[in-house]
């Protein structure tokens, strides 16, 4: 089934439209409607935050349903049940009640000389449908790529969250962090909350005003909630935050990052927001909620000695956060870069957030189409670097292997690798290191 819907166009071939997935919804009863939604965009930091609110919804004893993207291991990820992804026959019977309509609908397109559905907006269709069937109380959503035009766009969220809006995508977002921002707003619906993480004062403001058309309620990160408190600990950090509905203490969260605490904040306040309309939620229950909280992928240590780390920060702004943790959470005395991006990507902003923090940088690639070549990244590379500090492998495998010598060929202690530049890459380092 799945070899089946990757013969469609890929993901990341978009045609910006939401029609196909409306009809096919229309067609099975709108199946997108049996459930309360929370819908999340921005430019870094969406998965993350879904995970969080997801878990605290659960440890409130609610059904839900998780729709994240991409995977790491198994497609199945993406579709998530009470936290756990759909299984093998849940994931083919639910593809095979929706083929009938995503064919008459691809029909439909066809004669209007339109493309097919693509693989993206199957998945769409399918988790939909998955939730209502299960049925889930309330269904997390993470957008694909930008808010208007989405796929997921054809629900209706109750509570929107725009994580911090950035430069990426840019072919088809826009130009500019304005044009990008006003696609992501495009998620906030007539009547419903918008939970807004902190942003550049010109960003918020198109945020702001497409809220305002809409008579969204508006809760704004620094205005109105915030981190009020940040200490690292051992395996994570402790935070005191300020929701709406009162000022949460003392809650440990086995994630490292000033991210990590703003994406903690804002699932918060989603929450407060669906479940009391903003008053404060029980602490026990939220503190269990992001005592049990993960991330996969977003510095996750997958090994020791040396310590190897993977982020899938894919952009500068994604790429800066994470150094910035890094300084924080860990002492390497040398760290080596495992390093591929994407063919459409931002390699020379990439490469300079990371050169201060890199001995060395072993360049790599994914085992996609999309990648850029490593020789290529290679060359860019060394003009960041300089050609002492660059390696170019081009198998993953052999790539960490070199990493993890040249790690350690300076420092007793201290040494360590991270892979990162690209979420398919580390999604082949966390299998090639035996992360489930």
């Amino acid at each position: 089934m799945y070899r089946e819907i990757l013969r469609r166009t890929p993901e990341h071939e978009i045609d910006p439209s939401n029609r196909r997935v409306r009809e096919v919804c229309e067609l099975l009863g709108d199946p997108q409607r049996a459930y309360r939604v929370v819908h999340l965009t921005g430019t870094n930091g969406k998965t993350s935050t879904s995970r969080m609110v997801e878990r605290l919804l659960r440890e409130h004893g609610l059904r839900t349903g998780r729709f994240t993207s991409p995977h790491l291991t198994r497609v199945n990820e993406r579709i998530a049940i009470d936290g756990e992804p759909i299984d093998d026959a849940t994931f083919v019977a639910t593809y095979r009640d929706v083929l009938p309509y995503v064919e008459m609908v691809d029909a439909r397109s066809a004669e209007r000389g339109e493309p097919q559905l693509s693989f993206f907006e199957v998945f769409v269709v399918m988790a939909f449908a998955a939730f209502a069937d299960a049925p889930v109380d309330v269904a997390v959503v993470e957008v694909g790529m930008g808010g208007s035009w989405d796929a997921t766009n054809v629900a209706d969220g109750d509570v929107a969250v725009i994580t911090p809006v950035g430069m990426d995508h840019e072919q088809w977002l826009g130009d500019s962090v304005l044009d990008i921002a006003a696609v992501k707003a495009g998620i906030v619906k007539d009547g419903a909350t918008l939970v807004l993480a902190e942003q550049s004062e010109d960003v918020e403001a198109v945020i702001l005003q497409v809220a305002a058309e809409r008579g969204a309620r508006v809760v704004r990160e620094g205005v109105d909630i915030s981190v009020v408190d940040r200490q690292v600990a051992v395996g994570g950090q402790v935070l005191t935050l300020r929701g709406l509905g009162g000022v949460y203490a003392d809650i440990f969260m086995p994630l490292h990052g000033a991210f990590q605490a703003q994406n903690a904040l804002l699932a918060l306040v989603a929450v407060e927001v669906l479940l009391t309309g903003g008053a404060a939620l029980d602490g026990d229950v939220v503190g269990a909620a992001f005592d049990d909280a993960s991330s996969p992928g977003r510095l996750e240590v997958v090994r020791s000695s040396p310590t190897v780390l993977v982020d899938g920060a894919h952009n500068p702004a994604g790429a800066t956060a994470m150094v910035a943790s890094l300084d924080e959470a860990f002492a390497f005395e040398r760290l080596v870069g495992v390093v591929g991006v994407m063919a459409d990507k931002d390699p020379e902003g990439i490469l300079s957030v990371l050169e201060p923090e890199l001995a060395e940088i072993v360049v790599t690639q994914a085992g996609t189409a999309r990648a850029m070549p490593a020789d290529e990244l290679g060359q860019i590379a060394v003009e960041v670097f300089g050609e002492d500090r660059v390696h170019v492998v081009e198998r993953l495998d052999a790539a960490v292997a070199l990493a993890v010598e040249r790690a350690e060929s300076e420092v007793e202690r201290g040494a360590g690798v991270l892979v990162t530049g690209s979420i398919l890459l580390v999604a082949e380092a966390r299998v090639l290191l035996g992360r489930p």
